[in-house]
């Protein structure tokens, strides 16, 4: 049995629907009209322990549902979930013990304290002794490299150091799953590097099982190879992205450096992108035309210097993606 197991989970919403106008505000005091949402419509997935596994979908698809679900916040209307042999609505106490969550857009660090002091409240929260507590602790402070930080008050830290300080706070109490909502939003590129590294670390050393909704393609990428695609409260992918990639995209591009081009050879199923002096750049249909054979009619018109082979942009394929299954 895996570390988490979904099984036909249905979450409903009942939505007021009012038209604008006077008039019309007045009419639905006596008679309301709703509309019903289903939000996540038979949803079913296993996970294993120590997994990170993306899950990724338009804005509405239903992952936030799903992850109020898995945390223990809303309970479904129907359908099972187990994590750990806990049933996170039901057995909520003794399971949020078990669980870490961050969210890009909300903190639950106080504000206007030093560092030290929202960990030290989480502690007593917690209810971890000294020993777990020095023992976590210690190690978040190197991993995250957080030592000249701790006593700075929470408003006068810059988002990624803020973020790497939510990261530590939701892992204090060394839970077993971290959610991961949005954990790189607004950071800059050197902060991101940070925070995807040190995931990846906390996940090898600890064995923490992490599910990430993110959509930031390039998280995923560095992050994980196993996608849950949802949309319209469906699953519609699960799988590898490598498997997405093979599916979505047969074009790649090709860069050549050369010393003096004699003439641009003509080659069905190429597109030239850019062209200057000493560079070119081909975008390459590679299910009509292989990459070697371009370059094969390239080295007869010119000498050449370079060679790079790129795929097509990750964010393409998931739009790719989305337009397929009308997202």
């Amino acid at each position: 049995m895996s570390y988490i197991n979904v099984k036909n989970l249905n979450k409903t919403f009942k939505v007021l629907q009012r038209d604008s106008g006077l008039k019309k505000a007045f009419r639905s005091l006596f008679k309301r009209d709703y509309k019903y949402i289903n939000a996540v419509d038979n949803i079913s997935f296993e996970i294993d322990e120590g997994e990170i596994v993306a899950y990724i979908g338009p804005n509405g698809a239903g992952k936030s549902t799903t992850i109020k679900m898995l945390t223990g916040i809303l309970k479904p209307d129907s359908g099972e979930i187990s994590v750990d042999g806990f049933n996170p609505f039901t057995d909520r106490k003794k399971y949020v013990k078990n669980i870490g969550v961050v969210f890009g857009q909300k903190s639950q660090l106080w504000w206007d304290l030093p560092v030290i002091e929202s960990f030290l409240l989480l502690k007593d929260i917690y209810g971890l002794s000294d020993y777990e507590y020095n023992e976590s602790f210690n190690q978040l402070k190197k991993l995250l490299d957080l030592e000249n930080i701790l006593s700075t008050p929470v408003r006068q830290l810059s988002l990624g150091t803020r973020m790497r300080c939510e990261i530590a706070a939701s892992l204090l109490h060394n839970p077993k799953i971290l959610f991961l909502d949005e954990p790189t939003i607004g950071l800059d590129a050197v902060s991101k590097v940070s925070v995807r590294k040190f995931i990846k670390e906390i996940n090898k050393k600890r064995k923490v099982t992490i599910i990430l909704t993110s959509h930031d393609m390039a998280d995923i990428e560095a992050l994980t190879n196993r996608l849950i695609v949802i949309g319209h409260g469906k699953k519609l992918y699960d799988g590898t992205l490598n498997g997405i990639k093979k599916k979505f995209t047969s074009n790649k591009k090709l860069e050549i450096i050369f010393d003096k081009l004699n003439d641009i050879p003509n080659i069905k199923n190429t597109k030239i992108i850019k062209k200057e002096k000493n560079r070119i750049i081909l975008e390459v249909d590679t299910k009509e035309v292989s990459i070697s054979s371009v370059v094969k009619k390239y080295t007869n018109e010119c000498e050449i210097k370079d060679i790079n082979v790129y795929d097509e942009d990750i964010d393409n394929i998931i739009v790719k993606l989305y337009q397929e299954l009308n997202l």
